[in-house]
């Protein structure tokens, strides 16, 4: 991973953690908790792919083992994370961009509730039956519920922070400055109309050009024949 990546996503995880910890564990909700450490994870693991996913998730799930008042077995969110992550970069577009919302929020939707079963189904093998005292099917609920409804707060945002860090080629060129040769506002005509600014202005510098080329020539025409028909009556 760059450098950028590890101290962006380090960052990100720190505070989603700290955020999670003091603010949405004490919110003492129905069912389950707000897991911004999972949009987070989910929302790098959408820029970066499925090898960066994977690695995000693991520190991020191993920060959240080991940070207090953490009851459960060490490594066993590392784990579920480190899943959530590889899962979720695969169905990172090529070009890192999704046409509409939906594609991020199913994609969270389909992080909880696999995140949900998988950390049930880690506990069931460790010996950990919370999750059948409070019901399967409560927790799937309430975690869908609570990630769906904080996940457009969260995921466009550190999104957006993870292509500025990147130097994302949708918004610069290849030299690392903006598009040559177009602007914002005409960048965003040509997207929407289909057309195509510069050629349009090229077309009315050109047709000016022959437009006064062509005066030009007439004007010089009319002088030739008045100097004819002056030398004639002479």
């Amino acid at each position: 991973m760059r450098f950028n990546r590890i101290l962006l996503s380090a960052t990100l995880i720190v505070v989603a953690l700290v955020i999670q910890v003091t603010v949405l564990g004490r919110l003492q909700l129905p069912g389950a908790v707000p897991d911004l450490l999972l949009l987070t994870v989910v929302a790098l693991a959408l820029v970066y792919g499925h090898l960066s996913g994977a690695f995000v998730g693991f520190g991020a799930g191993l920060l959240a083992d080991l940070a207090p008042p953490a009851d459960h077995a060490a490594g066993r969110y590392a784990l579920v994370l480190c899943v959530i992550g590889y899962l979720v970069g695969l169905v990172r577009p090529d070009n890192g961009r999704f046409r509409s919302a939906w594609g991020p929020m199913t994609t969270v939707v389909a992080a909880a509730i696999g995140s949900t079963l998988l950390y049930a189904s880690v506990g069931a093998l460790v010996g950990d039956t919370a999750a059948r005292h409070v019901g399967i099917t409560e927790l799937l609920f309430t975690a869908t519920l609570y990630d769906l409804l904080l996940a457009p707060f969260t995921v466009p945002l550190v999104m957006a922070l993870a292509r500025r860090a990147e130097n994302d080629p949708m918004a610069v060129d290849a030299g690392g400055g903006p598009p040559k040769g177009r602007s914002v506002s005409s960048g965003w005509l040509a997207g929407g109309t289909g057309l195509r600014i510069g050629s349009q202005r090229g077309g009315l510098r050109l047709k000016t050009a022959r437009g006064r080329a062509n005066r030009a020539g007439r004007i010089k025409g009319v002088k030739g024949v008045k100097g004819v028909k002056s030398v004639r009556k002479l």
